[in-house]
């Protein structure tokens, strides 16, 4: 049967979910404790979680996820390992989760801001606990902007709400409150059934959905008073005819109650009931798609739905209702692609659209993107969860041979697995019949490649967060040249696509039907665009990418490049993000701002406490580690020969070791964008990172320069505040070539240790074989626009 409903699968699994009633994340560092991502039980009957089916199946699915031995013990070591930003990501992603509808109300250890989650999800709304907000109006808090109310009148009082309970009643039943003690915990039912009945007539008037927690929930409640049938005399009362009700938890043990409410009253959507930890989120989404699946398949087999019906349903229950009720303006996709289905239609329907190719991509040493191409179905059969061969030497190639350069001790002895990271699934925007994920080398499942540049990012990021309880965060600025194809007297020439100068409307306009797709393209993957513009470059542009986790900033870029290049390939053009495929014209970067956080507050920027030209402490010394292993970082981030053609004085590209506030000559420089205040920097850009370089190893080898800066307390010298060149004999020049960049890193033992001498070995070789070659060849640029 599962081959037969192929369609109606798909849509279960591609449907973005809006996540109508869940709540806040906690901190890695809350006493709450991880086992309660499993059960609701508390103090000494917590202990008993693991011994039941729940748990064991539930602990089955996370390692799965997560790819790691399936107990408890792992699974908590993988999470500390990885961290809560890469953790939340990847279950949100998952979970193909779009939009979550907040109820934060619920107070837990060291919880997470309501707006913090928007790192992990698009959409982010509040639902407002009307007996939490009496509560805290009482305790001077203040509600912030909602998208709906919520009631737990359920575990106080019961629903049998009396929707004629008089103000009098209710203005006694606070006086016994306010006799009680502090802080206020509201139960009397007089009081309960009054606010309820004035939160009707507000959401009535505001056109506010109204949740309604039903059936089991906290400890204390009666059971009995729990039950949805109670509602009825509120239903019937013709002041809240109009009023949009939510049944919360299916109404569990009274379910059948509540399916004859719904039929009556209302319609059905999706929840998980998430909290504290991002794996609740996804297995309650896990959960709901196989469920959905099998009740709805199982109407098809009986011929009670056709299967366009069946997935039109599916949109319905994991989308519409809840878009209509809540009136979200969301997307109409999920994470990483659009849905498709439309109110009559499959526009791209899963039967006549079905994915017959998923790309598995990674990028190596030398920067380049590459892939393995699955077949779908064994994609999602055997691979998906297996991964692919590959051989040991594809982290030791370079961007003139796919052969393993000598020195790297890689070779075509040993064969490692490509495992998917199905949170980076994406539907090409431009081949709607293929998709791409990027891959995590590993030696088997859950262990992962020394070699692996994903594995090396998040080893040092797992170090600042031990260590230092920072992360770090990432926005890069995509500088590419569009060139087009002139044939003249049978020879085939790359020319520029125009002539315009930098930030030209003509220019933009020229390429503006091109730059339309690349951003709808972006959108659809969930990239976030700040800014396009023209460069200085004959057809050069720049598409500047908004600052995200660094760990899904380096997948976004290797997203974007791609993007970027297809588009102009599908125009019969070319995109190019080689440093300088022109030697007389300006070079293409992909200069990154980078900003270190910590409890969801930018600890880069400095404070009364502490101000060293705008940055605090921590920001200091995090750059000055930088600055001092700068020539070394360059050996990642100006990886190719034809990088130092790009770093040259005078061309805002920094070619002198040196830093400065808002200088753009320099290599480091500390940004004051606007909205800060103009005494604070919030981040500082790196200008010597270009399009040759892998984004994983880039951003890994800073992070790794951070700590040591952080380690030893290191300090910065006084900033330039004007071009470097004009203190030449005073300022170290950047490496001039690749050779010096490697000689550096070659000594850098501290780079060494934080990297992994293996890996450090690999790079340094491919680097040597690249510098001999393009010496011997110099000829040879000309052909790597077709490689980056």
């Amino acid at each position: 049967m599962e081959a037969k409903y192929a369609a109606l699968r798909r849509a279960v699994e591609e449907t973005a979910a809006v996540d109508a009633h869940a709540h806040n994340l906690v901190a890695a560092a809350s006493s709450f404790p991880f086992l309660r991502c499993f059960s609701e039980a508390d103090g000494d009957a917590l202990a008993f979680a693991p011994h039941s089916l729940s748990f064991k199946r539930s602990l089955k699915d996370i390692a799965e996820l997560y790819n790691c031995e399936a107990s408890l013990d792992k699974v908590e070591e993988f999470r500390k390992a990885q961290g809560l930003p890469y953790i939340s990501s990847k279950c949100f992603q998952a979970a193909n989760i779009s939009a979550i509808l907040m109820d934060d109300g619920i107070e837990f250890d060291r919880m997470l801001e309501l707006e913090s989650h928007k790192d992990f999800v698009p959409t982010v709304g509040r639902v407002l606990r009307i007996e939490w907000l009496a509560e805290t109006i009482i305790n001077d808090v203040i509600a912030n902007k909602i998208v709906g109310l919520k009631s737990i009148a359920a575990y106080r009082s019961g629903l049998d709400i009396d929707p004629s309970v008089s103000k009098t009643d209710a203005e006694d039943g606070l006086r016994k409150e306010l006799a009680g003690r502090r802080p206020f915990r509201i139960t009397n039912k007089s009081l309960i059934d009054y606010l309820f009945t004035c939160s009707l007539e507000i959401a009535v008037m505001f056109h506010l959905p109204m949740q309604i927690h039903t059936g089991f929930g906290d400890k204390d409640l009666d059971l009995r008073k729990c039950n949805p049938l109670h509602l009825r005399s509120v239903l019937e009362d013709e002041r809240f005819a109009k009023c949009q009700l939510v049944l919360l938890h299916a109404s569990y043990p009274f379910s059948k109650e509540a399916s004859y409410l719904a039929s009556v009253y209302s319609q059905v959507m999706f929840s998980t009931d998430g909290y504290a930890f991002p794996e609740t989120y996804y297995l309650g989404a896990r959960r709901a798609r196989d469920v959905v699946y099998r009740v709805l398949s199982a109407a098809c087999e009986d011929g009670d739905l056709s299967i366009h019906e069946a997935i039109d349903a599916i949109e319905d229950i994991f989308r519409r209702n809840a878009l209509d009720l809540y009136k979200l303006n969301v997307a109409n996709g999920s994470i990483h692609q659009k849905t498709m289905i439309t109110d009559s239609t499959i526009s791209t329907s899963c039967v006549e659209q079905e994915v017959l190719f998923v790309r598995i991509v990674w990028n190596d040493a030398s920067g380049q993107h590459r892939c393995r191409v699955v077949p779908a179905g064994r994609f999602y059969e055997i691979a998906k969860n297996k991964g692919v061969g590959l051989t040991f030497a594809s982290m030791g190639m370079t961007s003139f041979c796919d052969g393993p350069a000598d020195g790297t001790n890689l070779t075509g002895v040993g064969e490692i697995r490509l495992m998917p990271d199905m949170s980076t699934i994406l539907r090409l925007p431009w081949s709607r019949r293929e998709e791409m994920v990027m891959a995590d080398m590993q030696i088997r499942p859950g262990e992962a490649w020394e070699y692996c540049p994903r594995y090396a990012l998040r080893k040092v990021t797992k170090v600042l967060l031990d260590e230092f309880n920072v992360t770090m965060k990432a926005g890069f600025e995509n500088e590419f040249y569009i060139r087009r194809k002139l044939v003249s007297e049978g020879r085939e020439r790359w020319v520029p696509y125009d002539n315009s100068s930098y930030c030209s409307t003509s220019s933009f306009d020229s390429a503006s039907s091109i730059l339309q797709e690349v951003y709808s393209s972006l959108e659809e993957a969930d990239i976030v665009v700040e800014q396009l513009h023209a460069e200085a470059g004959k057809g050069q542009f720049e598409v500047a990418l908004k600052y995200v986790l660094c760990t899904l900033a380096a997948d976004n870029l290797i997203y974007a490049r791609e993007i970027i290049k297809s588009v102009a390939r599908k125009h019969e053009l070319i995109a190019t993000f080689l440093p300088k495929p022109d030697l007389n014209d300006i070079g293409s970067g992909s200069h990154v701002h980078l900003s270190l956080w910590k409890n969801d507050q930018n600890v880069f920027m400095g404070s009364n406490e502490y101000n060293y030209y705008g940055m605090s402490n921590v920001g200091e010394q995090f750059l000055a580690g930088v600055y001092h292993h700068l020539p070394s970082i360059l050996a990642f981030t100006a990886p190719h020969p034809n990088s130092y053609d790009r770093i040259q004085p005078n061309t805002w590209s920094g070619a002198y070791l040196c830093w400065g506030k808002e200088n753009r000559e320099a290599p480091l420089r500390t940004a004051c964008p606007p909205g800060v205040p103009l005494d604070m920097v919030s981040n500082f850009e790196i200008k010597s990172f270009d399009g040759c370089a892998n984004p994983h190893l880039g951003l890994a080898v800073i992070v790794a320069a951070g700590i040591d800066g952080l380690r030893r307390g290191l300090k910065l010298p006084e900033p330039i505040e004007s071009n470097p060149a004009d203190y030449a004999s005073k300022l170290k020049r950047l490496p001039q070539d690749l050779l010096e960049s490697v000689e550096s890193l070659a000594a850098d033992k501290t780079l060494h240790e934080l990297i992994g001498d293996k890996l450090i070995t690999a790079i340094i070789a491919v680097r040597k074989a690249e510098i001999d070659h393009y010496s011997k060849n110099p000829g040879a640029f000309g052909d790597l626009i077709h490689r980056y």
